[in-house]
């Protein structure tokens, strides 16, 4: 993830952040394409789940790793 894979798939994104504690909540019937995760200290990500096809636009990469090294689950330099 931190070399920006351009094949990167929410399906491994989600099993990533899954590692890290982290559950999707769940908000009414749909959760429409826009996602939150939550770990158990409450820290909340939103993220844009891709659609029609499953790989991951760099940016979404990005606002991971700032997320999860802000709350110090990586070291990212």
């Amino acid at each position: 993830m931190l070399s920006f894979p351009r094949d990167f798939t929410w399906d491994e994104l989600v099993r990533l952040l899954m590692m890290y504690g982290y559950v999707e909540l769940r908000n009414g019937k749909t959760g429409g394409s826009r996602r939150k995760f939550a770990d158990m200290y409450r820290n909340v990500i939103v993220l844009h789940k891709p659609h029609p096809e499953n790989t991951i636009k760099e940016y979404i990469l990005k606002q991971v790793i700032v997320h999860l090294t802000e709350k110090g689950h990586l070291k990212y330099e």
